[in-house]
């Protein structure tokens, strides 16, 4: 048996979406699980929508994610590799019109010039008769002398497949075996426009077939097109290749998983700083059951151990907090230098959106990686942990600064007696967090004050924040004199208000 040749074929009419890239992966991990030729085809023939850009997205998308191809092109409006060149659509329209002069030769295919109106009034009649609409074949049995005489009046006509009456029977490598009548497949259907413009289900089918796909691995939402399909690849004399069809993406609360209603862009992800290797990991259990407990896998791990038969058939419900902990796994498998290296760029997107007035060098950073590569959930969230380290003033809300079990006074009072607590008894050689603790715990029992309640004071005023890292190694990476500064603020910003008081 030769090594199967599967395919990935987005349209570029739209960003990278998250059904594309797991159908993606999954044939990627099968042509690699075994020895076979991973293919990347651009359906671009919807020339109002197709953009350079959106194909650039799709094929950024999928080197960030790490798969990579071996026949199609590589870059945006670049040049194809591969023996079955060119791999856009919009450059193999000399082989549909071939396909279709072949159908239509031999009386498979016909042209149809019913206008718009009267395939609307047929579809009105369907729906009134409780009936799914269907072409009646109202042109399918035009002479040839009937033909020529629309043409001459410059009717344009579109050309339609004919539909055998039967039931076609596939046994898909997911679902087990199918049958479909083709009673259901609405009549004879386009193929090509009367504008010359080929059609999905024909160009797929001339694609797969010239490019000798073996095994189609798509989305469960393509199965009732399969019929069309091997019917089209039989009319065309070709082997038909094996289908799997995968089971659909499912928000939550198990509706469909669409790209109007859900956050669906690969390239979002990426922003928020989810991490390629937790988007894989996610993507390939998206569906797929590994038959064990395990769960953080490479995608050579993945590679090495898919397989079709476990691929689920119901569908596969997208978990967020899932893939935020996913990626938390992945963050904490990075050494220092890969955390920092893929922290910058989130960080200069914080300082160009104004949250931060700065942004650290790496020797900044690398001390700070113990205290928060086990807390961030994504590389985006850096700056809400620990943005305020470059700020140059902290905004300060005075009713946070004060505890729920404080007044105003108590917490001026317990600013003051921190303060000078800092500025007296740590010096700047010895400001570490094993200093600082001691006597700032010393001084809320000497004052009968909660020791989390002082710490919660002593965090806002200094972070602008409730929640930060641990808050002596917060007050360390500000070093002494930030420090005291803020707390300087601080106790300004809320004497001022009592005095308004």
């Amino acid at each position: 048996m030769p090594a199967p040749r599967v395919r990935i074929a987005p349209s570029p009419t739209g960003p990278l979406h998250i059904g594309t890239a797991r159908t993606a992966l999954f044939n990627y991990l099968y042509a690699r699980r075994t020895g076979g030729t991973f293919v990347l085809r651009l359906e671009d023939t919807d020339v109002v929508r197709s953009t350079v850009g959106f194909e650039a997205d799709i094929l950024d998308q999928l080197h960030w994610l790490g798969l990579t191809w071996d026949e199609g092109p590589d870059a945006a409006g670049g040049d194809d590799r591969g023996p079955f060149a060119p791999y856009r659509q919009m450059q193999r329209l000399d082989s549909y019109a071939a396909a279709a002069a072949d159908l239509l030769a031999r009386d498979l295919a016909y042209p149809c010039f019913c206008t718009p109106d009267e395939l609307e009034a047929d579809r009105k009649a369907s729906e009134a008769a409780h009936l799914p609409p269907k072409y009646i074949g109202r042109c399918s049995a035009l002479t040839v002398d009937e033909r020529a005489d629309r043409v001459a009046k410059g009717l344009p006509g579109a050309l339609r497949f004919r539909v055998r009456a039967d039931k076609i029977r596939f046994d898909d490598l997911v679902r087990g075996e199918v049958e479909i009548d083709t009673a259901n497949l609405g009549g004879d259907f386009v193929i090509v426009r009367g504008n010359g413009t080929p059609l999905y289900h024909f160009t797929v089918v001339v694609d797969d077939a010239a490019m000798e796909i073996t095994h189609i691995i798509r989305g469960e939402d393509h199965l009732s097109n399969t019929p069309k399909h091997i019917l089209l690849f039989q009319a065309l004399g070709h082997e038909v290749p094996k289908f799997a069809h995968l089971p659909l993406i499912l928000n939550p609360d198990r509706t469909k998983m669409s790209k109007r209603k859900s956050q669906t862009a690969i390239a979002d992800y990426r922003a928020q700083g989810f991490v390629p290797e937790a988007m894989v990991n996610f993507l390939s259990l998206l569906g797929w059951s590994i038959g064990t407990e395990e769960e953080i896998l490479t995608l050579d791990e993945l590679a090495g151990r898919f397989d079709l038969e476990h691929v689920q058939k119901g569908g596969a419900v997208f978990d967020k907090d899932r893939l935020e902990w996913l990626n938390g796994q992945w963050i904490r498998k990075l050494s220092s230098e890969e955390l920092i290296e893929r922290l910058l760029p989130f960080l200069e997107a914080d300082r160009q959106a104004g949250r931060i007035d700065r942004v650290p060098a790496p020797e900044e950073l690398r001390p700070l990686v113990p205290i928060i590569q086990e807390r961030l959930p994504t590389l985006g969230a850096i700056g809400e942990l620990i943005g305020f380290l470059w700020v140059d003033h902290v905004t300060l809300d005075p009713s946070m600064l004060v505890p729920k079990r404080w007044d105003r006074a108590t917490a001026l009072a317990g600013l003051r007696a921190a303060r000078e607590t800092i500025n007296d008894s740590v010096g700047a050689v010895t400001f570490e967090a094993d200093a600082l603790e001691p006597p700032m715990r010393a001084l809320a029992e000497s004052s009968g004050w909660k020791a989390g309640d002082l710490f919660m004071a002593i965090r806002v005023a200094v972070t602008g924040r409730t929640a930060t890292p641990p808050l002596f190694d917060s007050l360390v990476a500000l070093g002494r004199d930030r420090v005291l500064e803020r707390l300087d603020a601080a106790i300004s910003t809320l004497a001022g208000v009592e005095d308004a008081a």
